[in-house]
């Protein structure tokens, strides 16, 4: 039997909603952990980048996150207001602004370190399935 077009509306024969649902699990599932840190999940993913950045400019961390500077600029300020990061404007020019994470940035790191094992005990997934699942997703980020 032939599909129609209209077949394609159906939730089941969308990628998108599993992907959405999906992520919208995941995230609720860190929000224990985060509370802790007093960080929202955006929060935490700048942190996770400035942690390995130690200083980096709002430009970086927006394309690495794939977030714009209306989601980033609040969000940094929050940080700020924590004592986690704190704005500079860079020498070289002075358009650029650039984070820089605090000693209270890097102590909660500490407290961080062991979110991920939490998080992919509560996942219903096996390795390998995870390594392919993280493979495919940032494919589709490409």
């Amino acid at each position: 039997m032939k599909k129609s077009s209209f077949d394609m509306l159906k939730l089941e024969n969308q990628l998108c909603f599993p992907l959405y649902a999906a992520a919208k699990e995941v995230i609720s599932k860190y929000r224990p952990f985060l509370a802790d840190l007093d960080l929202t999940y955006t929060q935490y993913i700048v942190m996770m980048v400035l942690w390995e950045e130690k200083s980096i400019n709002v430009k970086k961390i927006g394309d690495m996150l794939y977030l714009d500077s209306g989601t980033l600029s609040p969000l940094i300020k929050s940080l700020e207001k924590k004592g986690y990061v704190y704005k500079l404007r860079a020498e070289y020019d002075e358009r650029v602004v650039e984070i820089i994470l605090t000693p209270k940035g890097e102590e909660i790191k500490n407290q961080a370190k062991d979110i991920p094992m939490k998080i992919g005990s509560c996942i219903n997934l096996e390795p390998e399935e995870a390594k392919i699942l993280y493979k495919l997703l940032y494919k589709m980020l490409k």
